[in-house]
């Protein structure tokens, strides 16, 4: 999906990966991430939202929770919006400060006091017993906790797994239920998708969700809560932040931007923000029928693979689309005319990810931007030091 994208922006990570693997410092099923390229997306997103009045709490699910990646981006966007619990602890521990939890998973009951303790900048509830749960954990530490409620998407515009939230139509009721709460403060909305890429195109797009959340909050204001956020998450990049400011966003929540890797960038090689990613492995044999198999591990289902690279010939070649339902041991590529493939050779793609759900490496690479790349940490797919 962002093979050429990558090889046209950043071509130099590109061959760091390829001579990382060759050189037994890296393992197959391994995704080589760019520091340098990383931070500099970081800082390019802070600077374009700070110009339209946004704030962005980062999302860092996409790369695996690592903590030299965390820190970069905290350098510039100080403050997260975590996943789900694991994710916040994570990020908490490598010294980034929690913007806004439970965003799309609800924190167990069991975990808020450890996390209201961090004194987060607002909770997203789903729904009433949520709102509870989390003014009873603020009133036993002693403050009013601000919440964003979670509006239900719109029919169509959300993702399955992802199904949760307060109905437009009920919202008004809701408020009022939350308002006799003593241990929260109705701080504004929040829905997701609000922004989703084109398939064909990349081109983001407001969803109905945004709509859904613009209405809420002017629900949320005729009650009389004034200074509401209202969060947008969603394809947050440089090519949404006038999006959403214009729709009246307060909150954008940027993941893929951070690593250049939006639909948008798999079909706009000129976005400003610059890959940051390749995915290596490498062929464990070939068929008889002439197709090598690579060693899996790291493929994703939404990940929309093209071509993989072989550096060591320069060959492009297909990659055979796999059923989602089956685990990646290997995935073909399809068979080369010359048929020079060997086991161990270097395969390099790129495409659109999720670290967190693979059983993948993750290699730091720093240095790139001046010439000089050092491998500076390998960690799991959940940030842990290898």
């Amino acid at each position: 999906m962002f093979l050429d994208t990558v090889l046209h922006r950043n071509p130099a990570l590109v061959e760091a990966a390829a001579a990382l693997h060759r050189s037994g410092a890296i393992a197959p099923d391994t995704y080589v991430m760019d520091l340098d390229s990383v931070e500099a997306n970081a800082a390019l997103l802070a600077a374009g939202a700070d110009r339209l009045g946004l704030t962005l709490w980062f999302v860092a699910k996409q790369f695996g929770r690592v903590p030299k990646l965390i820190r970069a981006v905290a350098r510039h966007l100080p403050a997260f919006a975590a996943i789900d619990p694991p994710g916040a602890r994570a990020l908490h521990a490598a010294g980034a400060r929690a913007g806004n939890l439970g965003h799309l998973v609800q924190i167990p009951r069991r975990d808020l006091p450890e996390m209201l303790a961090w004194r987060p900048e607002a909770v997203t509830v789903f729904d009433l017993a949520n709102a509870r749960a989390v003014s009873d954990a603020a009133r036993a530490l002693g403050f009013v906790q601000d919440v964003l409620v979670r509006l239900e998407g719109a029919e169509g515009a959300g993702y399955p797994g992802q199904e949760g939230g307060v109905p437009l139509g009920s919202l008004d009721g809701y408020a009022e239920q939350m308002e006799r709460l003593p241990g929260i403060r109705l701080a504004g909305v929040t829905a997701f998708p609000c922004v989703r890429c084109d398939p064909a195109s990349g081109v983001p797009r407001p969803t109905a969700n945004l709509a859904l959340a613009v209405k809420a909050r002017q629900v949320l204001a005729a009650r009389g809560h004034d200074g509401l956020k209202l969060s947008a998450p969603g394809a947050t990049s440089m090519a949404t932040l006038a999006l959403l400011a214009a729709h009246g966003a307060t909150h954008g929540e940027p993941g893929h931007a951070l690593t250049g890797t939006t639909p948008l960038h798999a079909t706009d090689p000129h976005q400003p923000e610059r890959p940051a990613y390749v995915y290596v492995t490498e062929v464990a044999h070939t068929l008889a029928d002439g197709r090598p198999a690579v060693f899996g591990g790291g493929f994703y289902p939404r990940a929309r693979i093209r071509d993989a690279l072989l550096p060591r010939t320069g060959a492009r070649l297909p990659v055979r689309d796999a059923p989602p339902e089956n685990i990646d041991y290997y995935r073909l590529l399809g068979a080369p005319s010359d048929g020079a493939v060997r086991a161990g050779d270097t395969a390099v793609l790129a495409f659109r990810t999720q670290i967190f759900v693979t059983r993948s490496r993750v290699a730091v690479v720093a240095g790139l931007s001046t010439g000089s790349p050092r491998l500076v940490g390998q960690y799991d797919a959940l940030g842990r030091a290898l």
